[in-house]
């Protein structure tokens, strides 16, 4: 596995799953803060498919998200569900080949990780990507 500080280096294109389309949301402000660090934020929501969030189209899978931006792939697909939803989310981003995948504070599933792992993804767990990003950030 890559450790993060590599993998935010390297990663350009996230995909974030559950995220919300109201400011004062966790997820909403995760994104806003990796837009403004130059990093290509995929609304995955099924909700608000077809509609903008932060100024980005907002789309319905992450088959669909994926699809949007080939030829290149989605580097880190980051989970803003419960952990009990991220199995079908892991079987999702092995379909579309990402390289991560990332799950937020206090977002846990063993199950996950393995499937991801067997099939060559990188996978972090009980992290908030916006935390290990300014960590980074403090250490350059």
């Amino acid at each position: 596995m890559s450790n993060i500080a590599q993998l935010l280096q390297e990663s350009r294109i996230i995909a974030i799953v559950g995220l919300s389309d109201k400011p004062e949301r966790a997820s909403n402000e995760v994104a806003a803060y990796l837009l403004a660090c130059g990093y290509r934020i995929l609304p995955v929501n099924p909700a608000l498919a077809g509609r903008e969030v932060l100024g980005q189209r907002a789309y319905a899978s992450l088959q669909e998200a994926a699809d949007a931006v080939a030829p290149e792939r989605i580097d880190i697909v980051d989970c803003f569900r419960r952990s009990e939803e991220i199995v079908p989310i892991a079987h999702d981003a092995i379909a579309v080949q990402a390289r991560c995948l990332w799950m937020q504070l206090e977002v846990v599933n063993e199950e996950a990780a393995q499937l991801a792992r067997a099939a060559g993804l990188d996978v972090v767990m009980n992290h908030c990507l916006k935390i290990e990003h300014r960590k980074l950030e403090a250490a350059a």
